[in-house]
């Protein structure tokens, strides 16, 4: 194992789970990578593995996703309320200071913290989410999430994924949809299982009911990340944060670098050739500066 387990328990109570990568004494900025609405620390893995060779990496399950202990109620899946859970997890570790990689939730939860402890960042690399969300992509997640039946098998699940995203993920191999499932689904005696709490998909319909759905936008929450450089991600087929969203952002932000990785949607892999040099680029100067 790469990694190190951790459990620790909110300022609620609920008993939480983190993976650690690499060297706590590593000199360099931690990272603390966040993953979306229904997704976990599974995510990461490869690319924790890789950063971890120079500095410490932690990556989460947010409250109900995979290891992490579920809310009592759909009304405990917010992003303000797992930036929370975020910072207790920062305060465990030890962890004062941090370059955040959030992915779509993820990056609503580092906004969230920009606003509510700007000291905490050092930089954020924000992948496909940004302070508007495309009605396309919101119409696409509540039709999914807290809705979708776990596949028969292991095969299934990689075709269901694969039919589900290949128009806006063209060239994605067989053996990656396989890999793909075993991040999404967890093994329950060798059949895959939903590795997310339902709930976070009814707090997200509730949300779309009350608001009629109109999301309302987060440029305050954005803007509370201009004292920070950020490196800007984006699936060249993203149905969550559109171009105009994207070219907006560059235009707001003073430091802002913005990735379009070809034949992705929502959202990267975070594993493809052209962001993994931007993100070597973008820490390398991070570490000068």
């Amino acid at each position: 194992m790469t990694y190190k387990e951790i459990y620790y328990t909110s300022q609620e109570g609920l008993r939480l789970y983190a993976r650690e990568y690499g060297d706590r004494r590593a000199p360099k900025t931690p990272v603390l990578c966040l993953p979306g609405l229904t997704r976990n620390a599974k995510d990461f893995h490869d690319l924790a593995t890789r950063l971890s060779a120079e500095r410490r990496v932690i990556c989460p399950d947010l409250r109900g996703r995979g290891k992490s202990e579920y809310a009592s109620g759909w009304a405990g899946y917010t992003a303000d309320v797992e930036m929370r859970d975020t910072l207790d997890l920062m305060s465990v570790t030890g962890v004062e200071h941090a370059i955040l990689i959030g992915t779509s939730r993820g990056g609503l939860v580092s906004m969230s913290m920009g606003l509510n402890r700007p000291g905490a960042i050092k930089a954020v690399i924000m992948n496909d989410v940004g302070p508007e969300v495309d009605p396309a992509g919101i119409s696409r997640i509540l039709g999914y999430a807290g809705k979708m039946k776990a596949p028969e098998s292991w095969s299934d699940a990689a075709i269901l994924l694969r039919q589900m995203n290949e128009r806006e993920f063209p060239n994605v191999s067989g053996e990656d949809w396989h890999a793909f499932a075993r991040n999404t689904f967890k093994d329950v005696d060798g059949k895959p299982a939903l590795d997310y709490d339902a709930a976070i998909g009814k707090s997200l319909q509730r949300a779309a009911k009350l608001l009629r759905g109109q999301f309302p936008t987060l440029w305050k929450e954005f803007l509370s990340l201009s004292h920070v450089p950020v490196l800007l991600i984006r699936g060249e087929n993203s149905d969550l944060l559109s171009k105009e969203t994207a070219d907006k952002m560059v235009e707001k932000h003073t430091d802002l670098t913005l990735v379009t990785v070809k034949d992705r949607g929502h959202a990267p892999f975070l594993n493809e050739p052209e962001v993994l040099s931007a993100i070597d680029t973008f820490l390398t100067r991070l570490d000068k500066a």
